[in-house]
């Protein structure tokens, strides 16, 4: 196990924690639990009006407009929450889209097809980057990455997606050897299929048979992964999906490719890719 300056375990009480893409889903939730808790929570989003809803809602989480995925709008954020809240320690990297993408349509734009990779992996890396200066500056501090239970195995529906968080999983493993010796502890929070908008793109036979795991649930298990420095929390089915990925590769492959030759029936071939947006 690293060590780290941190004395201590988390106790998740009168912190100042930044939460990337807290608008709905996973991060909603983790901002709800955590204020309950005593916590100072900021939440950014891309979306103003699903901002603005959540301040309505909860008034006592303070809201930026920020998108992840533009290195320029972090730069912008990391300002602010400095000059606001100087005594910030603890981030969760949590923004992320999940697409279903057919590899063989071309009317997937270059710039767009790899959208996943610029908000889920490319944002996370910026945003850690970023915020270790402020982090270390705090006595005790923390690095959240949520990744996901497709970080160990592919998911052929949604290949950007899987490739994403499987670079989410090897990022966190290396930042945390790079940060052993820092008051910075790195978690990486995998969540199974998790009831959220984020599956919303998904029908009943992409996700055959796969049990569903209640957002609150999920995320009062990921807590208290926190709170027993557990590095590595697999809430549910994740657990499963890392150990049958070392046995049974291939089965797990396998098993997640059902619903593949009905997306590939309704390709709709063209000679090349679109070219970028101007």
């Amino acid at each position: 196990m690293n060590r780290h300056r941190y004395v201590g375990r988390m106790k998740l009480i009168d912190d100042v924690i930044l939460i990337t893409g807290g608008t709905s889903g996973i991060g909603r939730e983790l901002a709800t639990q955590l204020l309950a808790r005593g916590n100072t929570i900021i939440v950014t989003g891309r979306d103003r009006e699903k901002l603005d809803r959540l301040t309505r809602e909860q008034p006592r989480i303070h809201t930026v407009q920020s998108d992840a995925a533009d290195a320029k709008s972090i730069v912008t954020l990391y300002a602010r929450v400095k000059g606001e809240f100087p005594a910030l320690n603890v981030l969760i990297n949590n923004a992320g889209i999940m697409r279903k993408i057919n590899l063989h349509d071309r009317e997937l734009a270059l710039d767009d097809i790899s959208r996943e990779i610029d908000t889920n992996l490319t944002a996370l890396v910026r945003m850690t980057a970023q915020f270790l200066p402020l982090l270390q500056a705090q006595p005790r501090a923390a690095i959240v990455n949520v990744s996901s239970g497709l970080a160990f195995t592919p998911f052929p529906p949604s290949p950007i997606y899987g490739a994403t968080k499987a670079g989410v999983h090897s990022f966190t493993q290396s930042l945390r050897v790079q940060l052993k010796n820092t008051n910075i502890k790195v978690f990486e929070l995998a969540p199974p299929y998790t009831r959220t908008p984020l599956q919303d793109a998904f029908d009943a036979a992409d996700v055959k048979g796969a049990p569903v795991m209640e957002v609150d649930k999920m995320v009062r298990q990921a807590l208290k992964g926190m709170e027993r420095d557990q590095w590595e929390i697999l809430p549910g089915m994740s657990k499963v999906l890392r150990f049958m990925s070392r046995v049974a590769p291939g089965f797990m492959v396998k098993a997640l490719s059902g619903s593949v030759d009905s997306m590939l029936a309704q390709t709709k071939l063209l000679p090349a890719h679109r070219p970028q947006k101007s």
